[in-house]
């Protein structure tokens, strides 16, 4: 059985040297991202048996994605198309006043099309634990349906539903959102979501613990996370709440790192971790991340744990 099966797109980033312009770049790095293969790969290095499934095209870009999230031992389960594109963004990082920029380049990927019909739907039952996040019903009105009936299949087979609310402004408004990130909240059974989110797309005021009791309440979610950035991450459970600080690390490479957190997350309380002690595995794999290049949490559960119990940056002879 598999322990955890993520459902979304994934993409291909391209980066050019620090600092320098898309418009002027002759070169960029190229990295496999994506919020739900990001969860996969982490939790996949953290010990649990992951699978990623999505819908790619047959072509060289698409087996990229793939060949790259198989080398980190995640099982790709995933359609084969001829139509469609692979979709791609562009990452500008730029000091202040300038700041980082995200351009998305993804239109008419195949993923767009990807039906609930044509998805292993029978791994996903069958598996501990289920994830995708609010990226995913944004890119198109049959991702926005599949997204939907996995969660119910999901939920109807038992299988613990995990959601990451993850807004995305360049797709989609607060207004357009709303609804449809709600209409999916009763089948979830692990909430994710940044306090700025809460308060801007689901209209939620109050403190964090304020947040997430009113997201529990009334929408029956046994565990909501509410992330606070720098000040850290909340958690309701089962009535309780438990905070977590973040661990200090460096801001070189920021981007996966909400996704690192998650998967972090995921590989301990899906094998039955209490919440408290999954979130402080999450936070440590989020602060190893943003020392690594890319989207993806390339760690291991040795670092993670150095991390918690205090270890050093020293170097390792």
């Amino acid at each position: 059985m598999t322990d955890l099966v993520t459902f979304g797109e994934t993409m291909l980033r391209l980066s050019p040297p620090h600092g320098e312009r898309i418009e002027t770049a002759d070169q960029y790095d190229v990295h496999v991202a994506g919020a739900e293969s990001n969860v996969a790969t982490a939790a996949q290095r953290l010990g649990l048996d992951a699978a990623w499934t999505s819908k790619l095209p047959d072509s060289p870009p698409g087996r990229k994605v793939a060949n790259e999230l198989r080398g980190h031992g995640v099982t790709v389960d995933v359609v084969w198309s001829d139509e469609g594109r692979q979709g791609t963004y562009y990452l500008e990082t730029g000091e202040a006043p300038r700041g980082n920029n995200v351009i998305y380049d993804r239109r008419d990927a195949a993923v767009t099309t990807a039906s609930t019909e044509e998805l292993p739907v029978d791994r996903i039952e069958s598996a501990a634990a289920f994830h995708t996040t609010g990226i995913t019903p944004a890119l198109s009105d049959t991702l926005e349906e599949t997204t939907a009936d996995l969660l119910a299949a999901a939920q109807d087979a038992g299988t613990t539903t995990s959601f990451d609310l993850n807004y995305r402004s360049k797709l989609w408004d607060p207004a357009e959102a709303r609804p449809v990130l709600e209409g999916l909240f009763p089948d979830v059974d692990v909430l994710v979501v940044a306090e700025r989110d809460a308060e801007n797309v689901l209209d939620r005021t109050g403190d964090a613990e304020s947040i997430a009791g009113g997201l529990a309440d009334d929408f029956g979610i046994e565990v909501v996370i509410v992330t606070r950035g720098s000040r850290g991450a909340l958690a309701l459970a089962d009535g309780e709440t438990s905070e977590q600080p973040t661990f200090e690390a460096s801001n070189a490479h920021p981007v996966g790192t909400g996704d690192s957190f998650v998967g972090g997350f995921l590989s301990q309380y899906v094998r039955g971790a209490e919440v408290p002690e999954a979130m402080e595995y999450g936070s440590a794999t989020a602060a190893l991340k943003r020392s690594v290049p890319g989207d993806l949490a390339v760690v291991t559960p040795d670092e993670v744990e150095a991390v918690i119990e205090g270890g050093t940056a020293d170097i390792s002879r």
